[in-house]
């Protein structure tokens, strides 16, 4: 995908799953994460505000496109949002074109598992009273910046 991995607007999954368009490639998978009500714990949500940094994100993008491509024969596209996230709205939208549809989807789902564990973003609940806690009770311990 040609455009920033990080965004702080709201995604577009169209644009991600057009990065990913190959008149090859008769399967797409798309996966949407949005922010949910309910917190850690149980404690209601407003939002998530995720804070990253940039270019070791657009690294590891990078090399799990390129993975995505060897081990599934896919295309990957990936899009995560930073700052506030309202409750329902969309946090991060991965796409993934291949041969045949259990490609794409083991692509996809690969693809998310990954970003969970790797990319370096964070996230902090904010409720509805207006404090905040770091999810997983993990601050970043690096300066981020979009």
């Amino acid at each position: 995908m040609t455009a920033p991995v990080l965004t702080d607007g709201p995604l577009d999954a169209g644009a991600v799953l057009s990065a990913v368009r190959d008149p090859a490639h008769g399967a797409t998978a798309l996966f949407v994460g949005t922010t949910r009500i309910e917190g850690e714990g149980g404690d209601a949500v407003v939002a998530l505000a995720y804070d990253a940094y940039g270019p070791m994100a657009e690294s590891v993008v990078a090399l799990l496109v390129d993975e995505v491509a060897v081990r599934f024969g896919a295309r990957l596209a990936v899009a995560h949002r930073v700052g506030e996230v309202p409750a329902g709205e969309a946090s991060i939208a991965v796409a993934a074109s291949a041969p045949h549809r259990a490609e794409a989807f083991a692509a996809c789902r690969f693809a998310v598992d990954a970003l969970k564990r790797d990319l370096p973003v964070w996230k902090q609940e904010i409720r509805a009273d207006g404090t905040r806690r770091w999810r997983d009770g993990v601050a970043p311990a690096i300066p981020c910046a979009p």
